[in-house]
C-alpha cells in the first residue's frame, strides 16, 4: 500500500515532518552570505519555493525547475497478495508430499502386506522420537524458546485423544463397511471442519467458500465411490457403522481445528512471535501415542490380532520390516519402500501443519483432498512392484472436474467484509 503524497508547505527547518519529498540546495551568493534554499519538487500542485535566509523568511513563486535531488518513500507490495502467494506455494508443496505419501504407502504395503497394523504403530510411535529429536535440536539452536515449551499442554492432550479416538473408531467402522463407502463417509471431515472452525475459532465463510467446499467433497465422492453398485453400497449394513465412521471424521476434524487454535492463541502468549510447528507436532504426536497405547488391546482385536499374540505379531513384523539380507520370505522391497514412505510422510505432516499455521485447517484439508484423485491416477500407471494399475472410468474424470471447480470457486477473491475472518 503506497503512502499518499503530502501537500506543499513552508515552515522552519526544525519543524519539517518526516517522509516529505523535498530538495535542499546550499549555495553562497556573490556577497558571501549563505543561503539555504528549500524547494518542493516542481509539480503542478507544488509551485511554491520556500527560501530561508539570515533574518527573514519569504515566499517567492518561481517557474518550476527540475530538482537535483529527490527523497521519496513508497510501498508497492501488498501484504495480502504476498500471503496468498505463500499459501499457494505451500499448498502445492503439501499436495506433492501428500501424493508421494499415498503412493509410497501403497508400495510399502507390498512387502508389509501381512503387517499393516505393525507399520501403523511403528509410524505412530516412531514419529514421537523423530519429532522430539527435531524439537531438541531446534531448542538448542534458539529457534524454540522456553515460552513455547511452557505453553499449556491441555490443547495438545485434546489433540492426542481426539486423533487416537479417530483412529480407533475409524478402524472399527472400516472393518464393517464396504470399501467404496469409506471415502464417501470420510468427506464429512470437511463439513465438520467448517462447523468447528465457526464454533471454536469464530470464522465466517463467504457463500462461494461454502459452495466450493461442498463441490470438492462431492467431486471426490464421484471420483472415488461411483460405480454400477454405488446405490447399494450400504445395503445390509447396520446404520451404527456409518455413524461411527462419521464420528471418526468428527474426532479428526476437531483435532485439526484445535491445532489451528493453538497457533492463533499462542500469538498473544508469545507477544507476536510465531510458534514453531515442531512444538505442536511433538506434543500432539506424543499424547496421540500415549492414548493409542491405551487403546492398543482394542485396536489389535479390531485388526483380528488377539492381544495375547500381539508381541509375536510385532516381532514378526519387525523382522519383515528390517529384512536383513533380503532373506525374509514375502518381504521383497523392505526396508527401502517402508523407509521411503515414512520419510515422505514425515515431510507431508510437517508441510501440512505449516499450511495450517499460515492459512487455516480448511485450506489444508482442501489441499489433501486434491491429492486423492491425483494419487489414484498415479497408482493407475505401471509402477515397480505394482505393474497392473486399475483402469479409470469416466466418472473418475467427471469427479476430478467437479473437485477442481470447487477449489477454484473457494479461492475466488471476495471483498474484505465478506472474506472469512
Amino acid at each position: 500500500m503506497a503512502f499518499p503524497h503530502t501537500s506543499s508547505f513552508c515552515a522552519r527547518i526544525s519543524q519539517l515532518p518526516p517522509l516529505r519529498t523535498c530538495i535542499i540546495d546550499v549555495s553562497m551568493s556573490s556577497r558571501q552570505d549563505s543561503r539555504l534554499g528549500l524547494r518542493i519538487p516542481s509539480k503542478p500542485q507544488f509551485p511554491a519555493t520556500c527560501n530561508v535566509s539570515h533574518g527573514s523568511t519569504h515566499i517567492q513563486r518561481n517557474s518550476p525547475r527540475k530538482p537535483n535531488f529527490i527523497v521519496g518513500a513508497s510501498i508497492n507490495n501488498s501484504p495480502s497478495s504476498s500471503k496468498k502467494n505463500l499459501v499457494l506455494i505451500n499448498s502445492a508443496i503439501t499436495v506433492t508430499f501428500a501424493v508421494a505419501s499415498r503412493v509410497l504407502y501403497k508400495l510399502a504395503l507390498v512387502p508389509m502386506k501381512d503387517y499393516p497394523f505393525f507399520l501403523a504403530q511403528f509410524t505412530t510411535f516412531g514419529y514421537v522420537l523423530i519429532y522430539f529429536s527435531m524439537l531438541y535440536v531446534r531448542y538448542h539452536a534458539g529457534l524454540v524458546t522456553d515460552e513455547m515449551i511452557a505453553l499449556p499442554k491441555s490443547p495438545f492432550m485434546a489433540i492426542g485423544i481426539l486423533e487416537a479416538l479417530g483412529v480407533a473408531t475409524g478402524m472399527a467402522a472400516a472393518a464393517m463397511l464396504p470399501g467404496p463407502a469409506i471415502p464417501l463417509l470420510n468427506q464429512t471431515f470437511l463439513i465438520w471442519q467448517l462447523a468447528f472452525s465457526t464454533i471454536i475459532l469464530g470464522r465466517r465463510y463467504a457463500f462461494n467458500q461454502l459452495a466450493g467446499c461442498l463441490l470438492v467433497a462431492g467431486g471426490l465422492v464421484v471420483a472415488v465411490a461411483s460405480g454400477p453398485n454405488a446405490g447399494q453400497m450400504l445395503s445390509g449394513v447396520e446404520l451404527v457403522w456409518p455413524a461411527i465412521m462419521i464420528a471418526s471424521s468428527a474426532f479428526q476434524a476437531g483435532a485439526s481445528i484445535i491445532k489451528e487454535f493453538v497457533f492463533v492463541n499462542s500469538a498473544n502468549r508469545l507477544k507476536g512471535r510465531s510458534l514453531d510447528i515442531f512444538v505442536v507436532n511433538s506434543f500432539g504426536s506424543g499424547f496421540q501415542a500415549l492414548f493409542v497405547l491405551l487403546f492398543l488391546p482394542l485396536l489389535s482385536n479390531l485388526k483380528g490380532i488377539p492381544f495375547a499374540q500381539l508381541p509375536l505379531y510385532l516381532r514378526s513384523g519387525s523382522g519383515c520390516f528390517i529384512n536383513i539380507g533380503g532373506r525374509a520370505p514375502g518381504c521383497d522391497g523392505a526396508p527401502l519402500l517402508p523407509l521411503l514412505y515414512i520419510t515422505t510422510n514425515i515431510a507431508f505432516n510437517i508441510s501440512l501443519l505449516n499450511l495450517v499455521k499460515i492459512s487455516s485447517a480448511v485450506v489444508s484439508s482442501l489441499a489433501v483432498l486434491l491429492s486423492v484423485p491425483i494419487s489414484i491416477y498415479v497408482l493407475s500407471l505401471p509402477l515397480p512392484y505394482l505393474p497392473k494399475g486399475p483402469s479409470l472410468s469416466s466418472s473418475f474424470l467427471l469427479g476430478c472436474v467437479i473437485l477442481v471447480s470447487g477449489l477454484v470457486l473457494f479461492n475466488i477473491p471476495q471483498p474484505a467484509k465478506q472474506a472469512s475472518k
